[in-house]
């Protein structure tokens, strides 16, 4: 009987898993392996939501193996040590898993290959897993990758993508390759109370009530923050417990306006990826340097310290920032307005910004996170840097009614209509009294502060 090891990493499914379809056409029995990797533990990427939201995960991925015959072996420590001892336990003849473009992905796949290579086995690595078109699949000539999304676009949906694969009937496994217990987040500490559920179960019923109707609205109604008319599945595409080939092919086959814009965001994922698999460095440095020189000091800590708290006296700013502290997850016109005002109105380094939202967000991670955060800023791929978000007008326009703000900001629910995007006036400060803080900013001397840092 020949055995492989099927790595699970950023692909915590069954349905559309090329990496353990493939083991187990060519293998009698396979070994599902994932590593609590002490590097990523390390590097501070464990934040409580995320291992939460992993632990979810897990627990319901060796769920569903058990379903099906097998299980989840859990390992700690070095991944490419817990690889190499799993496939020596098993005698494995090779190892599968899914390709991963960050820098990090890279050295730990080449080591891998090395290590294992010393046992004389093979490593087997199958793209477009975590993305509907894998980075460098299309590129402009003459260059790694596109930096304009447009262009981009266009190829991206002309790309004919491969269909999803259903999920297997049967998993063997041996059953002489000990596992630690899947790890569970009852007593993660920091963990927020609005935590949604982890899994590939949940991930796939909230794919399916999202596709049975509330897509079709999403065209007119994704920037609407009180109606909440967006798929919240990125955290669950962030850690692959939906294929996000698998969510492009419904919703094309759904079709409409709504499923169009909703593929487009699929697209905004992978153009992010393709990016910073050819600008690694583009996690931590500009992509586009303004040379800003920001804003640092005992004054620029209280106004961030203000920001992560939701106390600003920007109602929509500190509504969405509440949001994410509870739920760790925010809306995404939300994240816009909220870094906008950070990199733009306090004019603080938007690093500052990208590493408290990876703090609590469960769908952070580098491609997404930290190039949103720069295309805000304008150190990215934004036509137009020096654009700065309003969050009076920006409230106005996406909470008219001021229904998403009284939700997160209890000291303003007294006060009606649009009115509670400026606290400030008199005649609505009268009516909240000292509950809710006066701005920390006036938007006017803020926009100027920041057109001189850019010399406009």
């Amino acid at each position: 009987m020949t055995t492989a090891v099927v790595l699970f990493t950023a692909d915590l499914r069954l349905h559309d898993h090329p990496p353990l379809r493939a083991a187990l056409r060519a293998h009698e029995a396979v070994v599902p392996l994932f590593v609590r990797d002490e590097a990523v533990t390390a590097a501070g990427f464990a934040a409580p939501n995320r291992t939460a939201f992993l632990a979810d995960c897990l627990r319901d991925l060796d769920a569903g193996l058990r379903r099906r015959g097998g299980r989840l072996v859990v390992r700690s420590g070095r991944v490419t040590d817990a690889v190499c001892a799993v496939a020596a336990e098993a005698g494995a003849v090779e190892v599968h898993m899914a390709a991963d473009h960050s820098g990090y992905a890279q050295r730990r796949e080449d080591r891998l290959r090395t290590a294992l290579e010393a046992q004389r086995r093979a490593l087997r690595v199958h793209d477009a897993v975590g993305t509907v078109v894998p980075p460098g699949a299309v590129a402009p000539q003459g260059s790694s990758h596109y930096a304009v999304f447009g262009a981009y676009h266009r190829r991206w949906s002309a790309e004919r993508t491969r269909e999803p694969l259903a999920a297997p009937r049967a998993v063997t496994v041996p059953d002489d390759v000990r596992s630690e217990e899947p790890p569970t987040r009852r007593g993660e500490a920091g963990v927020s109370p609005g935590l949604a559920p982890g899994g590939e179960t949940e991930g796939r019923r909230r794919l399916t009530a999202w596709l049975r109707g509330p897509l079709d609205a999403y065209a007119g109604l994704h920037d609407d923050l009180a109606a909440d008319a967006t798929s919240r599945l990125s955290p669950y595409l962030h850690f692959g417990a939906v294929s996000a080939t698998e969510v492009a092919h419904r919703a094309r086959a759904r079709g409409g306006p709504g499923a169009e814009a909703f593929v487009r965001q699929l697209c905004w994922r992978d153009f992010h990826r393709q990016l910073l698999a050819a600008r690694p460095a583009a996690a931590h440095d500009d992509y586009r340097t303004r040379h800003d020189r920001w804003r640092s000091g005992p004054a620029a800590a209280a106004d961030v310290e203000a920001w992560k708290d939701g106390r600003t006296g920007y109602p929509l700013v500190d509504a969405a920032m509440r949001q994410l502290a509870h739920e760790g997850w925010m809306h995404n016109r939300g994240r816009l307005v909220t870094a906008s005002f950070l990199a733009k109105t306090l004019y603080v380094d938007w690093r500052v910004g990208a590493r408290h939202f990876l703090e609590l967000l469960a769908d952070g991670d580098l491609p997404n996170n930290q190039l949103n955060w720069q295309w805000v800023a304008g150190t990215g791929t934004d036509t137009r840097p020096n654009r700065v978000l309003n969050p009076v007008l920006q409230g106005r326009r996406y909470d008219p009614r001021g229904d998403y703000v009284r939700r997160w900001v209890p000291e303003l629910a007294g006060v009606g209509g649009p009115a509670v995007h400026e606290p400030w006036r008199p005649a609505v400060r009268d009516r909240i009294g000292d509950g809710y803080p006066p701005p920390i900013v006036a938007l006017p001397e803020a926009l100027a502060r920041f057109r001189a840092a850019r010399g406009l």
